[in-house]
């Protein structure tokens, strides 16, 4: 959703459009998948990852966080943005990584 300057990227995981898993079990997989998606995402809506200023990482084990942050890195390369990463006990689906983003764009007053 784009709100004047502000995007906001909800709740998103390793899923195709036709509802097929992507890279079961795999959480650096999916993080990269998922990141893909944002990115896709962001670029419909005028911006791109540069733009990213927060994301919100939700795994369901935490001996999945360190193969989520090198990916998480090696996608925003040397500034990332900022991010929080949850464990949670499940996430909806069988997966493994859900990411959220917000990005910050020049205000051309669309909406």
């Amino acid at each position: 959703m784009r709100d004047g300057n502000r995007i906001v990227v909800s709740g998103t995981t390793a899923t195709h459009a036709h509802d097929h898993d992507i890279a079961p079990g795999n959480a650096r997989a999916q993080t990269t998948y998922i990141l893909d998606k944002i990115a896709a995402t962001l670029t419909a809506l005028g911006a791109g990852l540069e733009d990213v200023i927060r994301t919100r990482t939700y795994l369901t084990g935490e001996e999945d966080a360190e193969a989520v942050s090198r990916a998480h890195c090696r996608v925003f390369g040397t500034y990332p943005p900022t991010n929080t990463t949850y464990v949670v006990g499940k996430l909806v689906g069988d997966f493994r990584v859900e990411i959220e983003a917000e990005a910050l764009v020049a205000d051309t007053g669309e909406t």
